[in-house]
């Protein structure tokens, strides 16, 4: 009986000190978050980005030191020998957790910073378009990277999954292989987002023409490329399309595009008169940036003259309509100042010639 209570005292006075070394850790936990939060809180009253960070890492910080205060007394005092070391182990798995939520949290803090400079609403230039891009496929990269190390680091806390290691690295030849092999699309899909993200093929807003389709580049991801069609529907095409595939980028070297309009017209017609009516529908409308016009005669052949009329605009939607607008107005030119220039189709009718009389 003596010897229960003395075993009763003792698995008391343990938990007592657990209790107390625990209190003790808490207290630090405390103050390093209060301090942590004062720090950043002056920080704050100058700049705006301290408040976001503290947004975005206050509970991964604080879960992350609570755990680390808990694993640190359970191991320093044991309570029981019989499941303390599943007590620590899980400590340790949700260690690696809010570790890794911690770390994910931080860097993302860092990505959208720099996504905010960049936005294309304000600052809609090529220089912002491909940091833009470039940040959106890194965000999508360092977090599939972060979750894998964080999975492989709770795996390698099981004794059974370390002594599997041994063997199937005795094996990773053939298994590199097999795996290649059997995930040969997603990863010619992942390097190809990867090289689309730093070879500024495509960038995020970029117009472009693929398969017959116009429309914008709304998203771009490690392994797909979403487009924005122009009649709002949505395109999505795999990211080795864009690295194995001919397509046309409207936007590569900048926005500013020049479009064309083709009328097929008499040669009565006055191509200096059409200049002067150009000129002034141009002059007329903010779709024109002041850049480029020209009406020139490309060809006569058929019995009609191909008059080309090329203009210039600030983007392509603006392009889209002005060349429309071009069309309209010249057409409607044509039929009220000079109808003799609609095209005709001339034919030409000889008399049958009359068979000579026989003898």
């Amino acid at each position: 009986m003596d010897i229960d209570l003395i075993d009763d005292a003792a698995e008391a006075s343990t938990w007592t000190d657990w209790a107390i070394l625990l209190a003790i850790l808490l207290g630090f936990v405390v103050a390093i978050s209060v301090a942590a939060a004062i720090t950043l809180a002056l920080i704050g009253r100058r700049k705006t980005w301290p408040s976001e960070l503290s947004a975005r890492v206050r509970w991964p910080f604080r879960t992350t030191l609570f755990l680390l205060a808990l694993v640190v007394s359970t191991v320093a005092l044991p309570i029981d020998e019989s499941w303390d070391a599943a007590i620590v182990h899980t400590i340790v798995i949700a260690i690696i957790i809010s570790g890794a939520w911690l770390l994910a949290q931080i860097f993302l803090f860092f990505v959208d910073s720099g996504s905010r400079r960049y936005r294309l609403e304000d600052s809609d230039t090529t220089t912002a378009q491909k940091i833009r891009t470039q940040l959106q496929i890194i965000r999508r990269l360092v977090i599939v990277v972060i979750i894998t190390i964080a999975l492989g680091a709770i795996l390698m806390t099981f004794d059974s999954v370390r002594a599997i290691g041994a063997s199937v690295l005795a094996s990773a030849g053939i298994a590199s292989v097999v795996a290649g092999l059997a995930a040969q699309s997603v990863l010619s899909n992942l390097f190809a987002g990867v090289q689309l993200a730093f070879n500024e093929a495509i960038r995020v807003g970029d117009v472009v023409v693929v398969q017959g389709e116009f429309g914008r580049i709304k998203e771009i991801t490690l392994s797909y490329v979403v487009l924005e069609l122009w009649d709002q529907r949505t395109l999505v095409l795999p990211c080795t399309y864009f690295t194995t595939t001919p397509f046309e980028n409207w936007t590569k070297n900048g926005k500013e595009l020049l479009g064309t309009v083709y009328f097929d017209l008499d040669w009565r017609v006055s191509v200096d008169d059409m200049r002067v009516e150009l000129e002034r529908l141009l002059g007329e409308t903010d779709l024109w940036d002041g850049k480029s016009q020209s009406v020139q005669v490309t060809d006569a052949v058929g019995g009609v003259l191909q008059v080309r009329i090329v203009v210039s605009a600030r983007d392509s939607g603006s392009l889209w309509d002005l060349r429309c607008m071009v069309r309209e107005q010249l057409a409607a030119w044509v039929r009220r100042e000079s109808p003799d220039a609609m095209p005709l189709r001339r034919v030409r009718f000889d008399a049958p010639v009359e068979a000579p009389a026989e003898a």
